[in-house]
C-alpha cells in the first residue's frame, strides 16, 4: 500500500482518467433500453404522417353544421366508415359525413371531426353515448346522422406533423434511452439504434466470515450484504450487474475467481480485504497482479484516502484487456459510500455520459448539537434531506458498520477536510442519492 495519503478528488480523477467509454454498437430497440445514444437522431417523416381523428365520430364539412343546435339538429348523409389503417377514403361532399374512428385518416373534403356524443350515432334517437359497431344499422338509421352542435375547422383532428416534423431533432446524442425514448424511435420507424452498451459490472465480496442470506449463521459469521447492495447500486447506475458469492480469505482462490469473471466484466468491484490486517486477501492477491505497472492503469494500487468512512481503497486494472478494478473496503457503509463516490462515476463514464456525478445541493444542518469531524479528512455522514425546507438531518452515527442508518438515508452530508465541528444551522454540501 502506498504511503501517500490521497485526497478524494485526486483518487476520483485518477480513476476517471483511466476509464474510457465503451465502444458503440448497433442494437435492436428492445435491447437498447438503458443505453446511451451515440448519434443525434432526426425525424425521417412527420409524426403523425397524416391528419387523423382524435375521436370516434363523424368527419364533416364545417359549413354544413353552422346552424346545428340541440333543438335544430342538422341531418347529414353517412357515406361510409373510415377505420384506423384505412387506405381507400371516401370524399365528403356538401351535406355528407363519414363515420371515423380514433386514429383514422381524415378523408378528402372533411375539415373537422364531430364526436359521436354530439350526434344521435345514426340511430334516429337522442344523443349517443358511443359509436355503434360496424355493420349495425338499426331501424330508423337510414344512413343518416343528426348532429346537435356546430364545429370549428380542424376540431378533433391531429394535424400532420403536430408531434414532430421531418428533419426535426428527435433525440440528441448522450440521451439515456428509457421507455418514452424507445417509443419515439419506434414511432419514427427506427428498428435499430447506435448506442454505447450498458457496462457489465461484476461485484465480488471477500471474507471467510461471510454467509449468504438464507443460510444458518454459525459463531463468528455474518451475512454478506455488500455484494447485494453494490450489485443493486451498479444496476441503479445503469450497468448490467453480476453478483458473485463471497470468496474465502485465500489469495489464490480470489485471484482465480476474479480471472474467471474477466470474460463478462467491463468493470470489476471487490469489497473487503484492502486494509492492513493479516487477512486482507484482496491486497495480497492483487498487489502482484502481473500487469505492466508502467502502463497507465496497469496493476492494482492500494491507497489510503483522506476520507471517513472509506480510508482504504484500491484501483487499477487486471487481465489481458486491462479491465478496470476498484477494490473497496469491507465495512458496509464504507463500501457503499465508496461506491457512490468512485464506482458510480466510473460506470457512468463507461456509458459515455457527460455528467457522471450525483447532484449536490446546499442545505442547512438540522441537528440538536454540533457534529464533530476528524481534522484532515473529508467526512461523509448519512442524512435525510428536506428539499422544501432546504434542510438536512443526520441519520445514525458515524460508524462504518451501521447498515440500518444507511437504509434510512437519502443523501450524504459532506464535511470538508479542515472542518472539525459543524454547528446546527450551518450550510453544508449534500450529495443526493435518490
Amino acid at each position: 500500500m502506498s504511503s501517500t495519503i490521497w485526497s478524494v478528488d485526486d483518487h476520483l480523477e485518477d480513476i476517471l482518467a483511466s476509464v474510457r467509454p465503451l465502444d458503440p454498437i448497433e442494437l435492436q430497440l428492445p435491447d437498447a433500453q438503458g443505453c446511451v445514444l451515440v448519434d443525434d437522431v432526426t425525424v425521417p417523416v412527420a409524426l403523425p404522417p397524416f391528419d387523423n381523428s382524435s375521436m370516434d365520430g363523424y368527419a364533416v364539412r364545417v359549413a354544413d353544421l353552422a346552424e346545428a343546435g340541440e333543438d335544430t339538429p342538422v341531418v347529414l348523409a353517412v357515406i361510409g366508415d373510415i377505420a384506423a389503417g384505412s387506405e381507400s377514403l371516401p370524399t365528403v361532399g356538401p351535406g355528407q359525413a363519414a363515420r371515423i374512428m380514433t386514429g383514422a385518416p381524415l378523408p378528402p373534403g372533411a375539415q373537422a371531426v364531430v364526436p359521436v356524443e354530439w350526434t344521435d350515432g345514426g340511430t334516429g334517437g337522442g344523443a349517443a353515448a358511443s359509436m355503434l359497431p360496424a355493420g349495425q344499422a338499426p331501424e330508423g338509421a337510414a344512413g343518416e346522422v343528426r348532429v346537435y352542435r356546430p364545429v370549428e375547422e380542424h376540431a378533433h383532428v391531429r394535424a400532420r406533423g403536430s408531434d414532430v416534423q421531418a428533419g426535426d431533432l428527435a433525440l440528441a446524442a448522450g440521451t439515456v434511452l428509457g421507455p418514452p425514448q424507445i417509443g419515439l424511435l419506434a414511432a419514427i420507424g427506427r428498428g435499430t439504434v447506435r448506442v454505447r452498451p450498458r457496462p457489465r459490472v461484476v461485484v465480488l465480496s471477500t471474507g471467510s466470515e461471510l454467509a449468504q442470506p438464507g443460510e444458518e449463521l454459525t459463531t463468528g459469521r455474518i451475512y454478506d450484504s455488500n455484494s447485494f447492495a453494490l450489485a443493486a447500486a451498479a444496476q441503479d447506475a445503469g450497468a448490467i450487474a453480476y453478483r458473485v458469492g463471497a470468496v474465502t480469505d485465500d489469495p489464490e482462490l480470489l485471484r482465480a475467481a476474479i480471472e474467471d469473471q474477466l470474460l463478462r466484466a467491463d468493470l470489476l468491484v471487490t469489497t473487503g480485504g484492502v486494509s492492513v490486517g493479516a487477512y486482507d486477501v484482496v491486497k495480497e492477491a492483487l498487489a502482484p497482479a502481473g500487469d505492466d505497472e508502467d502502463v497507465p492503469g496497469g496493476g492494482v494500487d492500494f491507497r489510503r484516502l483522506a476520507m471517513q468512512p472509506g480510508k482504504p481503497q484500491g484501483f487499477g486494472s487486471i487481465g489481458p484487456e486491462r479491465t478496470p478494478l476498484l477494490a473497496l473496503p469491507g465495512n458496509p457503509v464504507s463500501s457503499y459510500v465508496s461506491f457512490e463516490l468512485f464506482v458510480r462515476p466510473a460506470i457512468r463514464t463507461l456509458m459515455g455520459l457527460d455528467d457522471v456525478h450525483r447532484p449536490t445541493v446546499r442545505a442547512l444542518l438540522d441537528a440538536e448539537a454540533p457534529l464533530g469531524s476528524p481534522d484532515g479528512k473529508r467526512q461523509f455522514l448519512r442524512g435525510r434531506y428536506d428539499a422544501e425546507a432546504g434542510r438536512v438531518a443526520p441519520v445514525g452515527g458515524a460508524g462504518s458498520h451501521l447498515v440500518a442508518a444507511l437504509a434510512h438515508a437519502d443523501c450524504l452530508i459532506v464535511v470538508p477536510e479542515k472542518t472539525t465541528s459543524l454547528e446546527p444551522g450551518a450550510a453544508v454540501d449534500v450529495v443526493l442519492l435518490g
